[in-house]
């Protein structure tokens, strides 16, 4: 394996921390930016989040996706407000840590079908949770760029935190 469990679960809270450190750029007006109507508002993209990864490891854990666990958190996303989705986002760092070091290395290394890609549950984690973590953060920063933040750049992007490149 090339990342052992705990290098995911350390990687995983960084994405955490960073994707704070990003939500708490966001000014109440700009919570409701979309770059097109088609596409999620600002605040729809954090709820999102707060429901990708702790159902999908649940998901990779059990071998397919579990659809109802999926609908029931979406719906209760919605009723989120901006601080209580961020304060949820939050908490991941310690779900993490909990739910994937109740995998074992013979789960990890265990091949799954999900989505129509045959994988081991270890790179689902990876491809689905960690690396989607990795493009909705980069998503959330386009948007705070866009909705107002000009001054963000990449060490808020990549570091999470303000300061010259």
């Amino acid at each position: 394996m090339v990342l052992t469990t705990q290098e995911l679960i350390q990687s995983l809270r960084n994405e955490i921390r960073i994707l704070v450190h990003l939500c708490g750029k966001a000014a109440p007006e700009m919570l409701d930016y979309r770059p097109t109507p088609a596409q999620r508002s600002l605040i729809e993209l954090v709820r999102y989040l707060t429901i990708m990864g702790p159902v999908l490891v649940p998901s990779v854990k059990a071998g397919s996706f579990l659809v109802d666990q999926w609908n029931a958190a979406e719906t209760a996303s919605k009723s989120l407000d901006f601080d209580a989705a961020v304060k949820s986002l939050a908490s991941q760092a310690e779900f993490y840590a909990s739910a994937l070091s109740a995998f074992t290395v013979e789960e990890m290394r265990g091949e799954i079908e999900l989505f129509g890609t045959k994988a081991s549950r270890g790179q689902h984690l990876v491809s689905m949770v960690l690396c989607g973590h990795a493009a909705y953060r980069t998503q959330l920063f386009c948007y705070l760029k866009a909705a107002g933040r000009p001054e963000l750049n990449t060490m808020n992007l990549w570091a999470g935190v303000d300061g010259a490149m």
